[in-house]
């Protein structure tokens, strides 16, 4: 196995891995769904185990995205995540609405920056491209629509 298919294997391991924990999700186990994700696979390079931070820098696939409630939207413990790039926007909003524990019938609105919502098959590798700030990419989540 070359070097190059060796890490598309670990990636896609490490998707695999964030599919199957979005299940049954609670506000006590919510924080190990994005982050330790790139944690659990071991990679090793040249004979040294690279840690977890040390693989975002070398692979560069994650970005962190920050989330703020607006409104009457719950406020999350933990607001700050690292996830895959690759992620898109409808799977963020999926993920709030199983941390937060919304009702199927209840609305959950997006923000980037305070000013559109974007689609929800929108990548956060562009997203973050266009919009980042300060190594992260800001989504605001309310349950009633805000702006734009």
């Amino acid at each position: 196995m070359t070097e190059k298919e060796g890490n598309e294997y670990v990636i896609a391991e490490i998707i695999g891995k964030s599919e199957k924990m979005g299940e049954n999700l609670t506000n006590e186990d919510a924080s190990a769904s994005f982050e330790t994700i790139h944690s659990e696979t071991p990679l090793v390079r040249n004979g040294v185990q690279i840690t977890s931070k040390d693989k975002a820098k070398i692979f560069n696939f994650s970005v962190d995205i920050l989330l703020k409630a607006t409104g009457n939207a719950p406020i999350m413990k933990q607001k700050k995540w690292s996830v895959s790039q690759d992620y898109c926007i409808g799977r963020i909003s999926d993920f709030i609405r199983r941390y937060l524990k919304l009702d199927s019938n209840e609305k959950l609105f997006l923000y980037v920056n305070q000013t559109f919502a974007p689609a929800p098959d929108q990548a956060l590798k562009n997203l973050y491209d266009c919009y980042g700030a300060d190594g992260k990419l800001i989504l605001h989540y309310c349950k009633s629509q805000a702006w734009g």
